[in-house]
């Protein structure tokens, strides 16, 4: 399976219908988007959301959010996803080391990311990768009903 990584660039149907064949695979939670939503994420500056294909079709995505702060540029890794039928075919992998290289060149000096513990394939895709678990305690607030 020959895989490619690319930036998304418009919020096309094609990509709107790969978010809604690939979210709920991430999160049974996942709302769908539709096109005005995927314009809004893909527009913004601190995105850049990465689609894999195989065949033409898209087969994965990830977005990279990079913001600049007073102590320096932070760059995150966040809502990998592969379709259940490209899964080990690395295309994860590709996505993970095509953001890292784009953070890298914006002049970031760490990439985070996060993965429940139940998603042991993609801890140990992590590991292998170069990341490591990282000693702190997040906090969430529930801003909805």
């Amino acid at each position: 399976m020959k895989i490619e990584v690319e930036p998304a660039r418009e919020a096309e149907q094609e990509l709107v219908d790969a978010f809604g064949r690939l979210l709920p695979q991430l999160s049974g939670s996942a709302r769908p988007l539709d096109a005005e939503a995927v314009g809004r994420i893909l527009a913004c500056d601190a995105n850049t959301v990465l689609v894999a294909r195989a065949d033409r079709a898209i087969v994965g995505t990830l977005t990279l959010v990079e913001c600049p702060l007073p102590a320096g540029l932070r760059a995150r890794i966040e809502d990998v996803v592969v379709d259940e039928s490209a899964r080990g075919h690395g295309v994860a992998g590709l996505l993970i080391e095509e953001a890292v290289r784009i953070a890298r060149e914006a002049g970031a000096r760490t990439v985070d990311l996060t993965s429940r513990p139940d998603r042991e394939t993609a801890n140990r895709l992590y590991e292998r990768l170069g990341f490591g678990v990282r000693e702190s305690t997040v906090y969430r607030m529930v801003l909805e009903g």
